[in-house]
């Protein structure tokens, strides 16, 4: 048996981990979608690196983009196998990847606009509607700490990750030639001091571990807290500078955070009817959908339900209906917060949002989430002072700010902290994904030192287990 890494190798989108099992059969970890790698996103959203047709199932740690994108794409070229997933998973897939395939054919249309008028061919999105309408009657739901059968002699776990609604790590035990081998692939792992969700449970031990190491070198702000911090660049853009606070979430996650910071600030009396719009219709539906699973919250907030029916909600919230709705935000000279997707201002309507206010130095930016460093999220906050949109290139006048405290990925504490119910010596390999290199190596020094043999796989790298 072997294992095969085709995406988030050394770089933090487009999770694609492929098992071969000793009988030829193969089974497809996540199926994600590369995002913000600037030219290079689209040759590598087109290169598989194996055969669609050869994937016997597919298992889905979590709905995120990155994780789920290239699932129409999948099914497009030939996959017709189940998808393994939990419930809420299910869920928010259905919305998230039939909202990619609309985002995909709006993008095309834009953009071709511009190509046909410079005497340049089309471009094409990657899958359609249809095609992601379809992928979904390919899952299968399964719920948390619930063992099932993926194929004959292949079993599965899902245990809560606290990533985001419905996130799993997967548990494998997997019949080999030499025996039984017990492959664990993290998924993301959520933070232990989550604002919404439940904290990432413990596992039984594993043979090997697949190990997302997104903020592996870093450790969240936890001195001033996230209703604060948002407060402070309310007051600083909203009441002082008159301006509009743009912030980029994304839909899942980050946008339902920010929801149940705003209604403490409401609850306090503290956004002086600064109205709040998400235009996002993905961040509707997925909000919705996290209401309908009020088990996973976390204790505290399972708390104040008790007292607020709807944590997600408050005076001066709006959700834009349409298109037509979003537009004329632009011509709003008022104070306002806009929140919209994709988190990293690399698609949706936030670019549009950004491009029409980020030459104004009233306006702040706000990043509330991990961007790639080539996405226009990840230009943002590393200080470029000229970014390109939509093919043009615009002065950034408007502040850029970075809220690290809202991601909801965990950072080493936390990955140390998942990790910690394993016998070290028992650990066969360690293979670590989903990070950008520099990050990967600080983490393997990290692991190294605690006694976990790690590897850091290249993009299409085969590594033999057992």
């Amino acid at each position: 048996m072997h294992v095969s890494f085709h995406g988030a190798a050394k770089m933090v989108t487009g999770s694609k981990h492929l098992l071969h099992l000793d009988d030829g059969r193969k089974i497809l970890l996540d199926c994600g979608m590369f995002q913000g790698m600037g030219k290079q996103t689209i040759d590598l959203n087109s290169d598989w690196g194996f055969d669609p047709t050869s994937i016997d199932a597919v298992i889905l740690s979590h709905a995120h983009i990155d994780h789920s994108g290239l699932l129409p794409k999948l099914y497009k070229d030939g996959f017709r196998g189940a998808i393994h997933c939990t419930p809420a998973t299910a869920a928010l897939a259905s919305v998230l990847l039939e909202d990619s395939a609309e985002i995909q054919r709006d993008d095309a249309r834009f953009y071709n606009k511009r190509r046909a008028k410079q005497g340049l061919p089309p471009v094409e999105p990657l899958y359609g509607v249809e095609d992601a309408l379809s992928v979904t009657t390919q899952f299968v739901h399964h719920e948390y700490d619930t063992e099932f059968t993926v194929l004959d002699g292949v079993t599965c776990l899902f245990s809560d990750a606290g990533h985001i609604i419905g996130s799993a790590s997967v548990h494998l035990s997997i019949q080999t030639k030499t025996g039984n081998t017990r492959v664990t692939f993290s998924g993301d792992i959520g933070r232990y001091r989550d604002d919404i969700l439940r904290s990432p449970a413990p596992f039984s031990q594993a043979d090997y571990i697949i190990l997302e190491s997104t903020y592996g070198n870093s450790l969240h702000d936890e001195v001033h807290g996230t209703v604060e911090q948002l407060y402070s660049w309310i007051e600083k853009t909203c009441i002082h500078k008159k301006g509009k606070l743009i912030i980029p979430a994304f839909s899942v996650g980050r946008t339902q955070a920010l929801l149940l910071a705003l209604n403490q600030l409401d609850l306090e009396n503290r956004l002086h009817g600064i109205p709040v719009i998400v235009d996002s219709p993905l961040s509707k539906e997925s909000t919705a959908i996290l209401k309908q699973y009020p088990n996973y919250y976390n204790n505290r907030l399972q708390k104040l339900l008790l007292e607020d029916e709807d944590p997600f909600d408050f005076r001066g919230l709006r959700f834009t209906e349409n298109s037509d709705e979003s537009k004329a935000l632009n011509d709003m000279k008022q104070p306002m917060i806009i929140i919209s997707a994709s988190g990293m201002a690399d698609a949706g309507r936030i670019k549009h949002h950004i491009m029409n206010n980020i030459r104004n130095a009233n306006n702040t930016i706000l990043i509330v989430g991990y961007c790639e460093p080539n996405s226009l999220g990840g230009k943002l906050m590393r200080g470029e002072k000229e970014v390109k949109i939509f093919g043009d290139v615009y002065t950034v006048s408007a502040e850029v700010g970075v809220m690290r405290a809202m991601s909801a990925h965990g950072d080493y504490d936390d990955l140390m902290q998942w990790l910690g119910c394993q016998h070290i010596p028992s650990v066969k390999e360690l293979f670590l994904v989903h990070g950008e290199e520099d990050v990967m190596l600080d983490f393997y020094m990290r692991l190294k030192r605690k006694g976990y043999s790690v590897t850091i796989p290249s993009l299409h790298a085969h590594y033999n287990l057992d």
